[in-house]
């Protein structure tokens, strides 16, 4: 459980780290942690995979991870769900697209809030759908849906559905349970479903913020596709594992009829750390959330010290949202790339101004960071 370890993941064909193979970049961009498992999640898969036999596990038989999802949610939110709500996905990326398929006919319109991560933003077109852009206002430090628009963008009767972020990425915002009761709101009053996709949601760093999850609010029951997974939180987005809970049957049933023939099921190693994590690592996952918080207080008061740039403290999640308009360039990204610090570029985002800067690394690589930023 040492958060200060670096493992070298060169050799592994890690996604991050080949982006910048062969040159001085530090990769600080995909929204993977540089974090060694906790042990009870790769013991469990050394077990699995020593029994010998990998052959078919339907998910939806595997009881023993869905006690586990349903302990979890019941323990860190106090939100009681049916484990036939639950309906397992190899990511929540397909989840989101299966319920713009579910959700929509083609020609309809879909709300994303702005900005927000590149597969979420495309997934409209992907469905022959047309995206609507809900901005993201910065109010008193903190970056908030612009409720406005939402309300105008629902009214329209071609809009079918609202994909939300919560905790928001990339700007960190944990909406709170009178925010959450707006949206179930316009949501009801204009018959448009939520999906929302809450994968950073076990990492709150900010004390005084809570999760709550879409699915538990009433008024969202019978109309909102909850996405959720061990993946972030836990360092495992390789094994593909993700959940949706839907309590309503006929959504339900839409959405599973969406994703048959395209959607793979999720496989054997994915379930069996996704059980791990949720009924044997919480002690990890408390130091891990401590670390989190000392790693983003670090760098907001670095980056706050850095001519032409500035950051809010992020509600949660390990990325921080870094404006670099004040650099006075016209692409961020390269400035950082020169610096020899490779960020997500805003533009994926949806604003070039910003970038992009994932802290779920070893403080030594923040110390780096910040090094390589200031010379």
């Amino acid at each position: 459980m040492n958060f200060d370890q670096i493992v070298d993941r060169k050799p592994t064909f890690s996604f991050k780290w080949q982006k910048y193979q062969g040159k001085d970049i530090l990769p600080m961009w995909v929204a993977d942690t540089e974090f060694r498992c906790a042990q009870p999640i790769l013991d469990a898969l050394t077990a699995r995979v020593e029994h010998g036999v990998l052959g078919y596990t339907l998910p939806a038989q595997y009881e023993p991870a869905k006690q586990a999802v349903a302990s979890w949610l019941q323990k860190r939110y106090d939100w009681r769900v049916e484990l036939d709500w639950i309906v397992w996905m190899p990511g929540v990326v397909p989840g989101f697209n299966v319920a713009c398929k579910a959700c929509c006919e083609p020609g309809d319109k879909v709300m994303i809030q702005v900005p927000n991560y590149p597969p979420l933003l495309a997934a409209p077109q992907l469905n022959q759908l047309h995206r609507v852009d809900i901005p993201t206002l910065e109010q008193d430090g903190r970056w908030m849906l612009d409720f406005d628009e939402l309300e105008k963008q629902a009214a329209d009767p071609k809009t079918k559905l609202f994909v939300l972020c919560n905790p928001m990425n990339p700007v960190g915002t944990v909406l709170s349970e009178a925010e959450l009761a707006r949206i179930a709101d316009i949501c009801r009053r204009h018959d448009v479903t939520l999906c929302s996709d809450e994968i950073h949601c076990d990492l709150i760093l900010d004390e005084q913020a809570c999760h709550l999850p879409a699915g538990k609010i009433e008024a969202l029951k019978d109309n909102s596709i909850t996405l959720m997974a061990a993946s972030k939180t836990f360092n495992i987005a390789g094994l593909g594992a993700a959940f949706a809970i839907i309590p309503d049957n006929t959504l339900r049933r839409r959405f599973n009829q969406a994703a048959m023939g395209i959607v793979p099921w999720v496989n054997v190693l994915g379930l069996y750390a996704t059980e791990a994590a949720f009924t044997l690592c919480d002690e990890w996952y408390q130091r891990q959330l401590e670390y989190l918080r000392e790693n983003r207080d670090y760098l907001v008061e670095q980056i706050n010290q850095i001519d032409g740039l500035r950051v809010n403290a992020p509600q949660a999640t390990f990325l921080a949202w870094v404006d670099a308009s004040g650099l006075g360039v016209d692409n961020p990204q390269a400035w950082f790339e020169e610096k020899g610090v490779g960020p997500s570029p805003g533009t994926d985002f949806g604003n070039k101004q910003f970038v992009r800067l994932n802290f779920g690394c070893p403080r030594d690589y923040l110390h780096q960071a910040i090094a390589r930023l200031t010379r």
